[in-house]
């Protein structure tokens, strides 16, 4: 079992629309993916067509006795499942910072379902928290969405400081680019540098188009709605080239 975070520190690059992306292609192709909504915002949720919320409390349910399978849905493609998010999600900070050893609760909460699934992934909230720094300690990969910005990048860098700042892992750092306008000369002209500077980047462009935009209308997954278009196309490349560097 493989575990990647799809996260940045800034909202609304597309993180959600990649991590529901990701977990479908994924799921085409053959592999058992479990898909967990760790945003309270529960966009992810939503684009299965599910409703968030668990029963019991936040607490018993992730820190206690009960077990990750009490709360798994089966989404309507064959081998993705989903964990929907949760408004008390909120509290997982909290609880966190008075959890004694907490460093490694990401890690234990996963290890009932592991030998479940071939890849898990994580839509995380867009923030630096403490849930943040342990979903860092415990996954195998962070993928970052980044638009060809300036703002975006430098938040990738920043990104960047506060792995070395925190003597944490930065080798699991992989950026994409999202969210990409192509006949923008600042965005290709960004895309060049990024690049040059980052050998990590795996150097696929999702571009901003109304197909994904709309996600929220037709509510699945673009390369289930759209086979046939260009960006079901980049989906697919995209998951290829991470799945070359997680499965390493």
């Amino acid at each position: 079992m493989k575990v990647i975070a799809v996260y940045s520190v800034k909202g609304g690059v597309g993180k959600t629309a990649s991590a529901v992306n990701l977990s479908f292609v994924a799921s085409q192709n053959k592999a058992n993916v479990l898909l967990i909504d760790m945003d309270p915002q529960a966009a992810s949720t939503f684009y299965f067509k599910l409703k968030q919320g668990h029963e019991g409390k936040i607490k018993k349910n992730f820190f206690g006795s009960s077990s990750l399978e009490d709360f798994i849905k089966e989404t309507e493609f064959t081998n993705l499942d989903i964990l929907p998010a949760d408004s008390r999600y909120r509290k997982l900070d909290v609880l966190l910072s008075d959890m004694k050893n907490s460093d490694s609760w990401l890690k234990k909460l996963l290890k009932p379902v592991k030998a479940n699934y071939d890849y898990i992934i994580l839509d995380c909230p867009p923030n630096l928290t403490n849930l943040s720094e342990n979903i860092f300690k415990n996954v195998d990969i962070i993928l970052v969405p980044v638009i060809p910005s300036v703002l975006s990048v430098r938040t990738y860098d920043q990104l960047k400081t506060y792995f070395k700042d925190q003597k944490l892992d930065s080798k699991k750092l992989i950026p994409f680019y999202s969210m990409v306008e192509i006949k923008k000369n600042m965005h290709n002209d960004i895309m060049e540098e990024f690049s040059k500077q980052h050998s990590e980047c795996l150097n696929i462009a999702i571009p901003y188009n109304t197909i994904v935009e709309r996600m929220g209308e037709y509510l699945l997954p673009v390369s289930a709605k759209f086979p046939l278009s260009e960006t079901a196309d980049l989906y697919q490349k995209l998951w290829k080239k991470l799945k070359k560097v997680v499965d390493e």
